[in-house]
């Protein structure tokens, strides 16, 4: 099958589809953006956190022991 057939073959397809009408497919194209954008920023918010935490873990056992020992009550307080 040569790309030209099924160029034909895919718009023809296209043609037989039944696409939504705008009165639907504004909102649900909404809702799919607003439900993108809060994923990213819990997604975001839950990298800061994390890599937050590895940054304090680091800190405290990436040392010696005087250096663990400082970080460790730094965590606590």
């Amino acid at each position: 099958m040569g790309a030209k057939k099924y160029t034909q073959e895919v718009i023809k397809e296209g043609k037989r589809v039944r696409w939504p009408k705008k009165d639907v497919f504004v909102p649900a194209l909404i809702t799919t953006i607003v439900i993108c954008v809060f994923c990213a920023l819990i997604l975001s918010i839950e990298d800061l956190a994390s890599g937050s935490l590895i940054g304090q873990l680091k800190e405290i056992f990436g040392g010696g022991a005087k250096q663990a020992a400082d970080g460790a009550i730094r965590l606590i307080r």
